[in-house]
């Protein structure tokens, strides 16, 4: 069975990034401009919004072995989706510094870098621009009789991508006013792209 690339998306926090989870050094990194995201990565066992069921054993294996490069400091993802399976350094915008499991949701930390792609993600980020997460990865799929399309044993998680439209209905990241440094997602309600331009346009 051959492997495709499957990318999922996520809509993070609401109300942004939980001060009580930040560690001083984060606390610092805000303090000074910096921005960090958090939320839901990925979840095991439900149905997500591209119609793909994540097993939990399968996912549970990934998260292990992802969570050794987040110790490493290589966790690294892209502003946008490429369309293959290599994370291109040139493009990277943030990285993972933190991740764990809420009952089967895959929660984590992202900490916007100051690299080329990073300055225009968090510009993007404080100019108000609905942006949302996205897991990447390799693996094939099965589809039952009943219609459910699960992930096989064969998955492996690449990376964590910053994305423009999230596939989670009405679900965007935006700034928080209040600090200036944190993200606060909002509920909206224009999410296709007629919708987008008539607002952009002022109709």
């Amino acid at each position: 069975m051959s492997k495709t690339l499957l990318r999922e998306f996520y809509a993070l926090c609401e109300g942004g990034i939980c001060q009580d989870l930040l560690t001083e050094e984060e606390k610092n990194f805000v303090s000074s401009g910096g921005l960090i995201l958090s939320g839901r990565l990925q979840t095991a066992d439900k149905q997500n919004g591209n119609g793909r069921v994540y097993p939990y054993n399968v996912l549970k294996r990934e998260m292990n072995n992802y969570m050794k490069i987040v110790k490493d400091n290589r966790a690294c993802g892209e502003l946008d989706h490429p369309d293959d399976s290599v994370v291109n350094l040139k493009n990277v915008s943030h990285i993972v510094t933190d991740i764990w499991w809420e009952g089967k949701d895959v929660m984590g930390k992202l900490k916007v870098l100051d690299t080329p792609s990073g300055r225009i993600l968090k510009d993007l980020v404080n100019a108000g621009v609905k942006l949302g997460i996205s897991s990447r990865g390799l693996g094939s799929v099965t589809e039952s009789s009943g219609g459910t399309v699960t992930v096989q044993e064969d998955f492996q998680l690449i990376c964590f991508d910053m994305v423009y439209e999230p596939s989670t209905p009405n679900a965007y990241v935006f700034p928080d006013k209040k600090s200036g440094v944190s993200a606060r997602l909002r509920e909206a309600k224009e999410n296709s792209i007629s919708d987008l331009f008539k607002k952009i346009l002022g109709d």
